[in-house]
């Protein structure tokens, strides 16, 4: 007989709201008394070491976050609540459960519950993926993923050490699974990489509503400039893909360049490159355009000029 699935229990702020409907229903492990996972350290070579329980408001507001990895920190300062924010941990953002409403429905059967099959790809998908990349068609929900990808992060669990996080998502096509850990496996640390002098970030959702919304897109860009040019350019975005996702077509377009209104224009419109709107999600690639626009807008300060 297949042992139940364990669920770890940090902040609960996902996790008490899929028990209370009956989407989770297998037993519980509590880690909130892992004072050990909780802090924020210095890492290997000059980088910083987030342990998985330090709270999102906790990123958002640290000065070595803010003045290190401003992208990180803002991201980390605009999603959800002021009230999540202060449960919410890193941990819990990374792995949490989709928010598609067919999944969140308990007498609904689908892909990530155990099904065979993904409703919503023929069924309302308003607020799905325009990047087609596998059977499952619900955009990953975390926040800190996109934020954590464009700084190149690192994670560690209980059985590996420092695994890209675009490892821990995956590349879209298991649809049945919202990261790649294993069933008991727990994530325990972020890695961020030394702080790159000089530069700017910026975060930026696009929501259907001014406050305490999912968004329908999101990005994170950060920036570098010297000389009149760029010399580092990295965008990560969510709310559009089953996984959070880097943009390198956008970030080639940029790097070497100067930060002007025109190349970052034509940059952002490679944003879409690769994308596969569902019939009710090609509303998403203009929003997508205009939402990285922003962000790089921001990063390059240009409204300040």
């Amino acid at each position: 007989m297949t042992a139940p699935f364990v669920e770890y229990r940090a902040g609960g702020t996902d996790l008490s709201e899929r028990r209370r409907s009956g989407v989770s229903r297998g037993p519980v492990r509590d880690i909130g008394a892992r004072a050990d996972l909780a802090g924020i350290t210095a890492g290997t070579g000059g980088g910083l070491d987030v342990g998985a329980m330090v709270t999102v408001a906790q990123v958002a507001a640290d000065p070595i976050v803010r003045a290190g990895y401003p992208g990180l920190a803002a991201a980390a300062g605009a999603l959800a609540t002021p009230q999540i924010r202060r449960m919410a941990t890193i941990g819990g953002n990374l792995l949490q459960r989709s928010r598609c409403w067919y999944y969140r429905n308990p007498h609904v059967s689908c892909l990530k519950s155990g099904g065979s099959t993904c409703p919503a790809r023929d069924g309302n998908h308003l607020f799905s993926v325009a990047f087609d990349l596998g059977p499952c068609v619900a955009p990953h929900p975390s926040t800190i993923g996109v934020a954590l990808l464009a700084y190149d992060a690192l994670v560690s669990t209980d059985r590996r050490r420092e695994v890209p996080v675009a490892e821990v998502f995956g590349d879209g096509s298991d649809g049945g699974r919202d990261h790649q850990l294993a069933a008991d496996e727990l994530l325990t640390a972020v890695h961020l990489p030394p702080p790159v002098a000089g530069e700017r970030a910026a975060y930026h959702r696009a929501i259907t509503r001014t406050y305490a919304e999912w968004p329908l897109a999101e990005a994170v860009a950060r920036l570098v400039v010297a000389d009149g040019a760029i010399t580092l350019a990295s965008v990560g975005v969510g709310g559009v893909a089953p996984v959070p996702l880097r943009l390198p077509a956008v970030e080639a377009q940029l790097v070497g360049r100067p930060p002007t209104t025109e190349v970052i224009a034509s940059a952002a419109r490679h944003a879409t490159h690769g994308a596969q709107p569902l019939p009710q999600t090609g509303y998403k690639l203009p929003l997508l355009i205009g939402t990285v626009t922003e962000v790089l807008e921001r990063a390059a300060d240009l409204n300040s000029r």
